[in-house]
């Protein structure tokens, strides 16, 4: 996978976990190892601006996905997976810091920037959760990502809560 992880956020984060579980996701996926994708960390002012650009929505956000390709995975274990370019994760690591401190298992902001990551991944593969069918299975899948990708390099606990975005 040729995955791409730009911090302009002007805050430290863990840029080499970020990658790795967007990695680990998109083989799960089982994306082509060909695709592309890219991870960019933003302020606050900048992602306030996205947000209102391509939502309407006022105030910043924690994660927004902008699909390229509109790459799906593989529906049957024996189809081939198709190249291409996912597109762009953009996280901001200031409200992803803020909903960490909030929640119920109170976790790191980059605990929540890797939940955050794989919910933005699985949003440039077709999932979403607008209605409550489609929530359960994004977030069920985005859980078992996270879970797995944990338990694989021994970190404890379990994943964070599903983020609402």
């Amino acid at each position: 996978m040729a995955i791409e992880v730009n911090n302009e956020s002007g805050l430290d984060i863990d840029e080499r976990a970020i990658l790795d579980i967007a990695r680990y996701a998109l083989g799960r996926m089982r994306i082509h190892p060909l695709s592309e994708l890219s991870v960019i960390a933003v302020d606050v002012a900048a992602m306030e601006q996205l947000h209102l650009q391509w939502m309407e929505l006022s105030g910043p956000t924690d994660v927004m996905s902008f699909p390229m390709d509109e790459l799906r995975p593989p529906s049957r274990e024996e189809e081939e997976p198709v190249q291409g370019l996912l597109g762009d994760v953009v996280l901001c690591p200031e409200v992803a810091r803020l909903q960490g401190e909030q929640a119920p298992t109170h976790h790191s902001m980059d605990a929540e920037l890797q939940l955050l990551t794989v919910h933005g991944v699985l949003h440039l593969l077709g999932y979403d959760h607008e209605e409550p069918v489609e929530k359960a299975e994004m977030f069920g899948l985005q859980k078992a990502i996270v879970d797995g990708w944990r338990d694989e390099r021994g970190l404890p606990g379990p994943s964070p809560a599903p983020t609402t975005t």
